[in-house]
């Protein structure tokens, strides 16, 4: 400690304030918003790797046909959907039908589940996405840890998912059924999940093999994105892993909801 007339005092008082300040700052920069705390606890780290996307089954759809080779990087994706308690932190409140902290957010817009996303990043400084198409497919159907279930974890819907036959025409609590491979929540059934991707099987048949993203910033309020994982509203027969559904990017609807992805680097 330099004595207050020494000729070093100052510049050392400086030096000191500056390093002081800066450990300050590096202790604020790297501290997480309690949120991204929250959402980070129950992230899952899905490897990157390769699988067949889509299905050459009699009953697929022109636009989830054919199956072919697809691989992506490694990302993360939220153990469980976005709640309304998650949704409305950022928020304030929502319009879920179906309401309850612990039940997925539910009756909004693709366009709706973006703002909360922007909103949510601008809080925490984060940077959370909705998955790809590609994404979404690959985890639901357990990574590289699949066993090659018909649907998430199972080849019994019931074990796995609140759907026409269980689900009583209502959203539930997250986490409720067996999760997959993975250790994700109901990726088939309760509340359909928004994906970052246009729907359009063109690309989705056409387009790269490698990390495939067909997000688009479309005015046109009546575009269609696509949708994955079916809802408490599908049948079996429309709930596998490879099915996909659509919804223009403005309707509201009291069956789709959202899961959290974030980039693994």
């Amino acid at each position: 400690m330099f004595a207050l007339g020494s000729k070093y005092s100052f510049a050392a008082i400086a030096i000191s304030a500056v390093t002081l300040t800066g450990l300050f700052a590096c202790t604020i920069s790297t501290t997480p918003h309690p949120i991204a705390q929250q959402i980070d606890s129950n992230m899952v780290l899905v490897e990157g790797g390769s699988f067949v996307m889509g299905s050459n089954q009699p009953n697929a759809s022109k636009a989830e046909s054919p199956a072919r080779d697809v691989t992506v990087d490694g990302f993360y994706l939220s153990k469980f959907e976005v709640t309304q308690a998650l949704f409305e932190s950022v928020m304030g409140s929502s319009l879920s039908y179906f309401k309850a902290p612990d039940i997925p957010v539910n009756n909004l817009s693709w366009q709706q589940a973006n703002f909360f996303i922007e909103q949510l990043n601008e809080l925490t400084g984060e940077h959370y996405r909705l998955p790809t198409e590609a994404e979404w497919e690959f985890a639901a159907i357990g990574g590289n840890k699949s066993q090659g279930f018909t649907y998430s974890g199972s080849n019994s819907l019931d074990d796995v998912a609140w759907y026409a036959a269980n689900a009583n025409n209502k959203a539930h609590p997250v986490g409720q059924k067996q999760p997959n491979e993975l250790g994700l929540y109901d990726m088939t059934g309760n509340v359909g999940e928004f994906v970052i991707d246009a729907f359009d099987d063109t690309f989705y048949r056409y387009g790269p093999t490698d990390n495939p993203n067909n997000a688009k910033d479309e005015k046109a309020g009546l575009a269609h994105k696509s949708v994955r994982g079916g809802s408490f509203a599908y049948d079996p027969d429309e709930s596998e892993n490879f099915r996909r559904d659509f919804a223009s990017q403005s309707i509201i609807m009291s069956d789709m909801g959202l899961r959290l992805a974030k980039d693994a680097n």
